[in-house]
């Protein structure tokens, strides 16, 4: 199935996929049955490695529901059985997968309770701290460091997940743009929203029915939306000065 899913033949890879999971259920050493067989070893790490690839599948596929079903079949494998087989080589780069998954859902007491159930060394691991070092920058409101993030993935298979965090960021800088301006250049809006042209901005902004006019956004109702809490428009404000000084100096 690994030499399918390299050649980007999904179907097929999936037909397979669903083949070799029923080929599993006949496997008395596989949880939650976990019997002592001669060969109970080697059925686990062939059923662990069938879920892995099929984690990978669903990431191609873009299909987070068959990502979310495959991960938490896997997981017993990288828990329950840890002490019966050797340490998979991919364990540490799909667990960052799961957790850049539920970041990008916005699950973030999900995030930080499967960080703590983790290693230090596995906290270590490059997909691991990648995904750790988001959130914290995610918090601080350093958007543009997570653009910056973009292309030093650790591995090709985080790409989906980051459009989509990208996306979410985007979508979360708007909804404070709203509260914090009334007005908008459309070349801050972006340098703010992580576009690559002030057309994209302009585009985004037809889409969420702003104003946009004289090379500038109008939003309805400004200042007038801003509520008590002050902290996402500053949030706001620094993103923006920092992409202006960064812009400056280059």
């Amino acid at each position: 199935m690994q030499g399918a899913v390299s050649r980007n033949d999904l179907s097929t890879a999936t037909r397979i996929l669903n083949t070799l999971k029923l080929k599993l259920t006949e496997l008395p050493a596989l949880p939650p049955l976990l019997q002592q067989t001669p060969t109970a070893q080697k059925e686990l790490l062939v059923a662990r490695d069938v879920l892995e690839q099929a984690v990978s599948l669903s990431v191609k596929l873009q299909d987070e529901a068959a990502f979310e079903r495959n991960y938490l079949q896997l997981k017993t494998y990288y828990t329950d059985t840890r002490a019966l087989l050797p340490p998979s080589q991919q364990e540490n780069l799909i667990v960052g997968l799961d957790l850049l998954r539920l970041l990008v859902q916005n699950r973030i007491a999900e995030f930080h309770t499967e960080l703590e159930l983790l290693s230090p060394q596995a906290l270590q691991s490059q997909g691991i701290s990648h995904v750790v070092q988001l959130e914290q920058w995610l918090m601080e409101g350093a958007y543009n460091k997570v653009l910056d993030a973009r292309p030093n993935l650790p591995d090709l298979s985080y790409g989906y997940f980051m459009e989509k965090l990208l996306s979410t960021v985007r979508d979360e800088i708007a909804d404070c743009s709203e509260r914090a301006y009334n007005t908008l250049s459309l070349s801050d809006a972006k340098k703010l929203m992580l576009f690559k042209s002030d057309n994209e901005a302009a585009e985004y902004a037809a889409q969420r029915n702003w104003d946009v006019r004289d090379g500038s956004i109008h939003f309805q109702g400004g200042q007038e939306k801003t509520t008590t809490n002050h902290q996402p428009v500053e949030l706001i404000d620094n993103a923006l000065t920092y992409a202006r000084e960064i812009e400056r100096i280059v």
